[in-house]
């Protein structure tokens, strides 16, 4: 059964959003907690060479809205990047998600094979459907997995996701479809060398 360039994106997206927008919110109450400046958390970075929290959330918005562009041939909105605390990075999520519920399936018809230029990746062209797959989904999930660590959930919180995940059939095919065309890119079928998960 194949899966439509529609459900691989937008939904996906959206779902990614809406852990995001938890994520604020736990950190919001730990700063509460530990009576420390929530600002500090929005500041924060793993590592030395990472972005900073509201990095990861600039750059997992980016990664959303920018995909659905190349995808429909259209401009993505722009936003400054200048968001400094909690409730400013709620506001970013929120105008990338009603940007992303104003695409239509119809309006991604043909998109799988539309061909897409990798940002910062010169030469390497990816037909839609392996652009979103092996370059625009891992980029996506990585900047939220990152904006994670300050709000520190529990395994519950992970549980939870699973079991939907699970328990949501229409999810599954998307997985395989995902596997596939890691495989088919790691293969060298049609890009030689591995894709950066750093650029947007």
């Amino acid at each position: 059964m194949s899966i439509s360039i529609y459900r691989l994106t937008v939904p996906m997206f959206q779902r990614g959003l809406a852990s995001l927008r938890t994520y604020l919110d736990k950190a919001e109450a730990y700063a509460k907690e530990k009576n420390i400046d929530p600002a500090i958390l929005v500041s924060a970075r793993l590592a030395p060479d990472m972005l900073p929290l509201a990095g990861q959330y600039q750059r997992a918005s980016d990664s959303a809205k920018f995909t659905l562009a190349r995808l429909t041939a259209t401009d993505a909105p722009k936003f400054e990047d200048n968001e400094t605390t909690i409730e400013q990075l709620r506001e970013r999520l929120a105008k990338t998600d009603a940007y992303l519920a104003g695409i239509s399936a119809q309006a991604l018809e043909g998109a799988e094979s539309r061909q897409i230029t990798l940002p910062g990746r010169s030469g390497i062209v990816l037909p839609g459907d392996e652009y979103v797959a092996t370059f625009a989904l891992p980029n996506f999930y990585f900047h939220v997995a990152t904006a994670r660590h300050p709000a520190q959930p529990g395994r519950t919180d992970r549980q939870a996701r699973l079991s939907r995940l699970i328990q949501s059939g229409k999810n599954k095919g998307s997985f395989v479809v995902i596997r596939r065309r890691r495989k088919m890119l790691y293969r060298g079928r049609r890009v030689t060398g591995p894709v950066s998960v750093n650029s947007v």
